[in-house]
């Protein structure tokens, strides 16, 4: 048996698998997210850790006889959050979340002290990584930033209390900016430039590698003995690639969650900062993966359900009855609710509907916003085909993958079949347990397995003509936006 955690912006999931791989229980607790002020998002470290130990509890109670039998523990999480702990080791203030973007002034900073930046981290400074927050801790909050003794990310805060070990991993240490992508290895120039050493980050191990084994006391209040490993783990998207069989150059998914990613893996470091395309280590050693990212994807529906008082499986079905006609005179909607990353690295971005009548259905508006977050992924394809990196097919995974309707959409939209996979909804929490396999010592080839392709959805070339007409648009009414915040600030 092997333990797969995700822990996400909205929730913590963790699910159990057999020697089969198939699925023996999963259970998930949700979290919230504070923002204080304008641009702040956080979160405090500890929730993290109250919600894993009640889903230990939960699924000892759900999978009762196959408990004792679990052999290593895989860790995936959101990426680049900042969590400073102290001499000893308590968490300094909350921690500073990846849609946080409080630190745009910070980015322009690092960009001019580090030339080399983009070459050896892969990666613009955007105010979304863990390197530009420090900064900003450093001048804002300069009592914190003396006492912080480590920096961690949000999935190694985890093992850290799971195992009293401070570790990361390659594919989750590439998103701080602190990394040398290539050498998969810290960079002390960029640590110095930010006032850090070596000794306040955490050890690096591949992803498949074993990191720790668990702290005896945990280990006894979990119901386990403390031989169990901890895999490496890692980012988000890099662990959910793994659950979807992404582990050969030129896989490629969509992720359809609180954020928008395509993603697609390399067999070489090929950083493309100048479209903000981001460059990060993969979890298996000697792979690394591009990717582009949106801020706000899925979460871009939910808050468009919660504004108009309906369900998303109910909104879903309105769109659906939507005629060709309805779509092609739908509104537009610009999804930059949390401002923007690939391939405008714009966080002042901000959401717009366009095109309103007294005519305008919900569902139209609906149908606005599924639409606008799928032209913001085709942007992205556009960012990597640029770089050099050809897709032939996606995966879909995240919660938009459970809508046919969407699903279509993007096939659609960026030309290409689109596959859903059975259980593609389990992402970063499946991908987390076979890396526990892989550290356990299993074979990858046996391992990582692409699942069974649920649907495949090919693009109409006729709705795709269609579509690429509202795309330029879409593109026109983001430079329009651009153009006009740029007159408004400037005058």
């Amino acid at each position: 048996m092997y333990l797969g955690i995700d822990l996400g912006t909205s929730e913590v999931k963790a699910l159990v698998i057999d020697e089969n791989h198939e699925v023996i229980a999963s259970h998930s607790a949700p979290l919230s997210i504070q923002r204080p002020h304008p641009h702040w998002s956080e979160q405090a470290p500890e929730l993290w850790w109250e919600a894993t130990e009640y889903l230990m509890a939960t699924l000892r109670e759900k999978c009762a006889q196959h408990w004792p039998a679990i052999k290593a523990i895989g860790l995936s999480g959101q990426m680049h959050g900042a969590v400073l702990l102290d001499a000893e080791g308590e968490a300094i203030r909350p921690a500073i979340l990846w849609n946080d973007t409080r630190c745009a002034a910070e980015c322009a900073e690092l960009e001019a002290m580090a030339p080399e930046l983009h070459q050896v981290a892969g990666n613009l400074a955007m105010p979304g990584f863990t390197a530009p927050k420090l900064l900003w801790v450093r001048r804002h909050e300069p009592q914190h930033f003396q006492r912080t003794a480590t920096v961690l990310l949000p999935k190694d805060y985890l093992r850290y209390r799971m195992t009293g070990k401070k570790v990361s991993d390659m594919s989750d240490a590439a998103g701080t900016l602190w990394l040398d992508v290539a050498k998969r290895d810290w960079s002390d120039a960029l640590l110095d430039k930010c006032g850090l050493s070596r000794s306040q980050m955490p050890t690096l191990v591949e992803g498949c590698e074993v990191s720790a084994t668990l702290d005896p006391q945990v280990a006894a209040r979990w119901g386990r003995n403390a031989s169990v490993v901890v895999a490496g783990g890692g980012g988000d998207n890099a662990v959910s690639a793994i659950g979807v069989g992404a582990v050969s150059p030129g896989d490629a998914f969509i992720s359809l969650g609180t954020s928008g990613v395509l993603f697609v893996v390399t067999d070489a470091y090929r950083p493309a900062p100048q479209s903000a395309v981001h460059a990060f280590c993969h979890v298996l050693p000697n792979l690394w993966h591009q990717m582009s990212v949106m801020l706000s994807a899925a979460s871009c529906l939910q808050w468009f359900c919660r504004l108009t008082g309906t369900t998303e499986v109910a909104l879903l079905a309105e769109i659906a009855e939507l005629s060709e006609e309805d779509k092609a005179n739908a509104p537009f909607f610009l999804p930059y609710l949390s401002g923007e990353r690939t391939p405008h690295n714009d966080p002042d971005a901000r959401g717009i509907f366009w095109g309103m009548t007294h005519a305008s259905l919900r569902a139209q508006l609906g149908y606005a916003v599924l639409e606008g977050v799928s032209f913001g992924i085709n942007d992205g394809l556009q960012a990597l085909k640029e770089s050099g990196t050809p897709i032939a097919q996606c995966s879909l995974v995240g919660g938009g993958a459970r809508s046919p309707f969407w699903a279509q959409l993007l096939a659609d939209i960026l030309a290409m079949p689109v596959v859903t996979h059975k259980g593609g909804e389990t992402g970063g929490a499946l991908g987390a347990a076979r890396l526990a396999c892989l550290a356990a010592g299993k074979p990858i080839a046996a391992v990582c397995e692409k699942p069974e392709v649920w649907q495949t959805w090919r693009a109409d070339p006729i709705r795709h003509h269609t579509l690429m007409q509202r795309y330029a648009q879409f593109k026109a009414l983001y430079l329009n936006d651009l153009h006009y915040r740029q007159h408004l600030f400037s005058s």
